[in-house]
This record gives C-alpha cells, structure tokens and sequence, in this order.
C-alpha cells in the first residue's frame, strides 16, 4: 500500500517537471508507471537469481530500490529537456530589445 502511495506522489512530481518543460504532463505519468513497473519487476527477477527464493525480505528490498530507479530514470530524462520559455519570449517587445535611453 506504502508502495503505491509512492507512485501516486512521484508521478504527480513527474507531472508537474513536465508541465515546466512544456510537455504532457499525462505522458509522462505514464512513463513513470511504466518504467516503474518494469523496473520492479526486473529488480525482483534479479533478486530470486541473486538470493533464491527463500529470502523474500531481500528481493523485495531489490525491487523497491529498481523501481524506484526506475522512476529516477525517467526523472533524468525530464531533467535534461530545456525550460518552456513561451511567455517570456512572447511578452518582450521591440523596445525591450534596445539599451535604455538617457
């Protein structure tokens, strides 16, 4: 339950990354679930081939800490696109453009 508390508040960060660089914010959402997901499970594949099946706590732990990478992997990917800077270009005029007159 912890878990999926986790997700709702880090989509909703990756939402909002989102919405500053211009993009869908329902988008990337998704991506995060997705790669969540996926990273999850490959945390847990790696864990039972790792520890065996008798050591739960463990590969649980391997999958919280790949899912969570999981969702660092699509916050770097938000990070590295450019600012949406719409307003600021539209809002400057012609005389914004000349040095101030004395």
């Amino acid at each position: 339950m912890l878990e999926i508390i986790a997700l709702i508040i880090l989509c909703k960060k990756n939402g909002n990354l989102a919405i500053q660089k211009g993009l869908k914010s329902l988008t990337w959402k998704w991506y995060t679930v997705l790669a969540w997901l996926v990273a999850e499970i490959t945390g847990v594949i790696l864990g039972i081939a790792l520890f065996g099946q008798d050591n739960l706590i463990g590969i649980m732990l391997l999958g919280l800490v790949s899912a969570f990478g999981g969702y660092l992997f699509i916050k770097s990917m938000l990070d590295k696109k450019p600012d949406s800077f719409e307003e600021d270009i539209n809002s400057i005029g012609v005389d914004d453009l000349h040095p101030p007159r004395k």
